[in-house]
């Protein structure tokens, strides 16, 4: 009988080692084949399909190039400035949101969710135009006379910089916004209700109770923020290009520009694309130790 039982049980993960089988070879084929070609790229110099094999080469390199380290200190910029700000407001929106005695709370879920699902290329260009020279901002401040002259925006690196960060956060607060508020929505409403009957004021229960238990969710949306912001791309080169002066290229941009701008190098790209890997691991193994105590 034991055996049987012992027989039946090895059966059923047999099954299940052929459904997982099919989806881990595409994992391997389509996500860890590349890494690892990508790795073995990265140790190659050249131009184009000119390559040999250099070793550490293009790592040692990054530290004398004048770009990387511009698009570094860009990227975390917008991760220092633009994650926080924009958690923080998906969850007091969140906590708004959950409130069951708001009217038309689906409306307004629906609204704040829309931006995430707008066109990242769209989106950048919405922006783009409103700051324009012609664009509706300056407009604005002109009929209220608060410039006299049209002002150029995106001239400045400080303001172009602060134009990236408002796209950022217009279009991803929402999708931030949905994770917060299932989060919320799986808080034992007795809970508050206890807390209620102690005499625990609002914000004591906001920071006594709420964060403590959404501590997982804001781990998780940190964490994809934080994967999301230094792999950002789209909104830079829609917006800005990298310009005034690489004062806001990030580092996906600035693999673009070394593998299809000019001569391709193809081998220092994959070195620093794999700088990136090594970033969200340190930052995620951070995030992970401050914010997980288990």
């Amino acid at each position: 009988m034991k055996n049987s039982a012992m027989s039946l049980e090895r059966r059923y993960k047999n099954v299940g080692w052929l459904f997982v089988w099919p989806a881990a070879i595409l994992i391997f084929l389509l996500n860890f084949y590349p890494m690892l070609q990508a790795f073995l790229l990265s140790l190659q110099s050249g131009i184009s399909n000119n390559l040999h094999f250099s070793g550490l080469h293009n790592y040692i390199r990054l530290f004398k190039d004048k770009n990387f380290i511009q698009a570094v200190k860009n990227v975390f910029i917008y991760f220092v400035i633009q994650v926080p700000i924009m958690l923080f407001l998906a969850l007091i929106l969140a906590v708004i949101l959950n409130d069951k005695k708001l009217p038309f709370r689906g409306f307004f879920r629906t609204l704040v969710f829309l931006p995430s699902v707008t066109s990242l290329v769209a989106s950048a260009l919405i922006f783009k135009s409103f700051f324009a020279i012609d664009g509706l901002m300056n407009t604005i401040l002109m009929e209220f006379s608060f410039i006299s002259e049209p002002k150029n925006w995106l001239a400045s690196p400080g303001w172009a910089r602060a134009i990236i960060i408002m796209t950022m956060t217009w279009r991803w607060t929402g999708y931030n916004t949905i994770f917060f508020l299932a989060g919320l929505q799986n808080i034992d409403p007795q809970i508050y209700e206890a807390a209620l009957i102690d005499g625990s004021s609002p914000a004591q229960t906001f920071f006594k109770i709420t964060l403590p238990l959404l501590r997982p969710v804001i781990l998780l949306t940190a964490i994809m923020s934080t994967n999301g912001t230094l792999q950002l791309f789209d909104e830079v080169r829609n917006i800005t290009g990298g310009g005034p002066g690489n004062s806001t290229m990030t580092i996906s941009q600035y693999i673009y520009n070394l593998s299809f701008a000019g001569n391709p190098q193809f081998g220092y790209a994959a070195a620093v694309s794999y700088t990136i890997l090594i970033m969200v691991a340190i930052l995620t193994f951070i995030q992970m130790q401050i914010g997980d105590k288990k």
